[in-house]
């Protein structure tokens, strides 16, 4: 089994292959024609890899490749600028060789695409504004989910900082008509019904621990009192049976054991509620990572300036500072919300980018951290494939 690291970044997507044992680190890139890629999946049946992103100028897409990455093509979901400009300059338009995109599906809907996911061979695309799409051709057509777009709280969506954002796409490998979104700032969404239906699902656990302070630090004033706030960062299933999420919030860090019907906050013993990233370990329900940040308005950089991962062996009961090989002064680094993910290895390896363009690995499940590539693009996205 070999292990590719999948960054997208603001300048297209690099693929970092690993040398038996990870001893060694490979780059390819950049591809996809230098577009700002929000997010990099793969399929470890097929090898097959697709990346979302885009923008005003090329439009919205999911770019696939079936060769491990020596050759892609883009599905477009929605142009952008590029037929205007060509419209207004076709003599310059025909120096550069430039021709007009055929009309797509979602013109003048959605400006960019957030995330992938993928759920018993459905694909899953989630956009700005908010839009949910699916695919049932590996991402060569693409369909609206309707009813998340129509939901009854549609309404009272509030954008995040970047925009109402679709971010996160969770699934049940054990269920497929099961899926989880995070949206920002209108929080979780769940299906269970193969996104026939949807419920919001951002409520504060009943725990009476829970409401000790109230509202909590950091609470969104255009949450209801007793919910999480609806700013979710990034979102991960544990491993195994049951429907275990951990969430990363704007808020905090919290673990909910009844599919997001519920959630605990798990923040208590961290330096800061402020972060992006969570991951989970790929065998222990009760192993997570997280890479707390200053806080919202100081800077979105590590505490004290020095970088360090968390982790619990416990579900957040307790936390752990890990910082060996990381930059323990002067840094001021930040780390976006799809940019953490782990390996299948034993031990399993954890990864982390930077938006100084740095990928950062640990081997030993997050005791020592070395960087294995540096001097990339902005990294927008860490994924991991398996390749037999």
């Amino acid at each position: 089994m070999s292990i590719v690291v999948l960054v997208g970044t603001t300048k297209g997507v690099f693929l970092l292959d690993a040398s038996e044992g990870r001893s060694h680190w490979s780059v390819r890139g950049p591809f996809c024609d230098g577009w700002a890629i929000n997010h990099v999946i793969g399929d470890p049946a097929t090898g097959t890899i697709w990346a979302a992103g885009g923008g005003a100028w090329p439009g919205a897409g999911v770019w696939r490749s079936d060769d491990h990455g020596q050759t892609w093509q883009v599905s477009k979901l929605a142009n952008g600028q590029t037929n205007d400009w060509i419209a207004e300059h076709p003599d310059e338009a025909k120096l550069f060789g430039m021709t007009p995109d055929d009309p797509a599906p979602f013109d003048g809907r959605i400006e960019t695409l957030w995330s992938l996911g993928l759920s018993d061979g459905r694909l899953y695309a989630g956009a700005k504004p908010a839009t949910l799409f699916v695919s049932d051709d590996g991402g060569g057509t693409w369909a609206e989910v309707l009813a998340l777009s129509e939901h009854p709280s549609r309404d009272g969506w509030q954008p995040g900082a970047a925009g109402l954002v679709l971010h996160t796409i969770v699934s049940d490998p054990t269920d497929p008509a099961k899926l989880w979104v995070g949206i920002s700032a209108a929080g979780v969404f769940a299906t269970e019904d193969s996104g026939q239906s949807w419920e919001r699902r951002n409520r504060l656990s009943n725990s009476a621990s829970q409401h000790d302070h109230a509202p909590h630090p950091g609470h969104d004033p255009l949450a209801d009192e007793g919910t999480i706030g609806f700013c979710v960062h990034n979102m991960v299933r544990a491993p195994g049976g049951g429907d275990l999420l951990y969430q990363q919030n704007h808020h905090g860090v919290f673990r909910s054991g009844d599919g997001g019907r519920s959630w605990d906050d798990k923040t208590d013993g961290l330096p800061s509620s402020f972060g992006f990233p969570v991951a989970v370990h790929p065998r222990d329900p009760g192993t997570i990572w997280v890479l707390p940040l200053n806080g919202d308005s100081v800077g979105r950089y590590p505490p004290d300036a020095s970088a360090a991962v968390w982790r619990s062996r416990d579900g957040g009961e307790r936390w752990e500072k890990l910082q060996a090989g990381l930059p323990d002064r002067d840094c001021f680094f930040t780390v976006l919300r799809q940019a953490m993910a782990t390996d299948l290895a034993a031990p399993a390896g954890v990864y982390f980018g930077t938006n100084s363009g740095s990928i950062f690995a640990s081997f030993d499940e997050g005791d020592t951290w070395a960087a294995i590539a540096q001097h990339l693009p902005t990294v927008l996205c860490v994924e991991v494939l398996h390749r037999s």
